[in-house]
């Protein structure tokens, strides 16, 4: 029981990190309708821009995650001013490939400044503890904490603010939000900046018990699609749910069947539950 445990705790550890990620990639979603492929390459640099604060500027763990939120929030708006949004009126495919063009920028750009060896991130929370019994590492038990409260508050932002409602409201008709006088271009910066900032905590979190390395964001990405496809495209509460889903098959099924296919049970679940629901376990929505 000890066991099954200790895999429920990993499972809330990776599902906490991978809805995050998707939390940030569906607020984009809900916006530009289009899958934006540079959001793993925003979770690269934040990842980068905190082990930088840490080992070279001497910051401490929290000022560099805020240091990475904020600069990641600011490379995730640069993106939408100098390359979405001159392609507001351009087919989706445009978008598309300048997503890939930004995600092929950034890595070359992590690479060039760091190279491509693996880089561990320093973290004063290394330390194991005892919980309900089980032992587990500090970092994994501040993961879930940090990434279940940001999800608590980024829904009392979205459903409880003015600036949230909206975001709700853009994502909903984005033409109609206009047309009552929301500054889209206001709104839209909002949200690639939470995005961005999101997923840089994401990796700030998780880096200290993984690694950090320029395509450390392919998986993660790639896994976050398969997130809010499977919870429902534009679903906030979708990618929560897929985000544990994920979290826990990957969990279980590398311990009970073998790590050799932890990650291509992921996609076999996408087939499967889209087979049986093929609208994503929620309709497409955003709150």
């Amino acid at each position: 029981m000890a066991l099954f445990f200790q895999q429920f705790l990993n499972g809330l550890t990776l599902g906490g990190v991978y809805s995050l990620v998707a939390l940030g990639l569906t607020l984009v979603y809900g916006i530009l309708h289009v899958p934006n492929f540079a959001h793993g390459a925003l979770y690269m640099a934040g990842a980068y821009v905190s082990y930088y604060a840490m080992t070279t500027l001497g910051l401490n763990y929290w000022l560099a995650m805020l240091a990475a939120a904020a600069v990641v929030a600011v490379l995730s708006m640069l993106a939408d001013r100098l390359v979405f949004h001159p392609l507001r009126n351009a087919p989706e495919i445009h978008d598309m490939i300048a997503a890939i063009g930004i995600l092929l920028f950034l890595e070359a750009g992590a690479q060039a400044l760091w190279g491509a060896d693996f880089h561990r991130m320093p973290t004063p929370y290394g330390q194991m503890v005892e919980f309900l019994g089980l032992t587990a590492p500090m970092q994994r038990l501040l993961i879930i904490v940090a990434a279940f409260g940001l999800m608590v508050l980024l829904h009392l932002f979205l459903t409880r603010t003015v600036t949230g409602s909206t975001i709700m409201a853009m994502a909903q008709n984005r033409e109609g939000a206009a047309l009552v006088g929301i500054d889209a271009t206001r709104v839209t910066l909002l949200v690639f900046a939470i995005s961005g900032a999101l997923a840089a905590i994401a990796a700030t979190l998780y880096a200290p018990i993984n690694l950090v390395y320029p395509s450390m964001g392919n998986l993660v990405i790639t896994k976050a699609f398969v997130i809010i496809i499977l919870g429902g495209m534009g679903s906030i509460p979708g990618a929560i749910v897929g985000g544990l889903i994920i979290g826990m098959a990957e969990s279980f099924g590398g311990f009970y069947i073998s790590t050799d296919y932890k990650d291509i049970i992921a996609f076999m679940l996408l087939v499967i539950i889209l087979s049986i629901r093929p609208q994503g376990l929620f309709a497409a929505k955003t709150a």
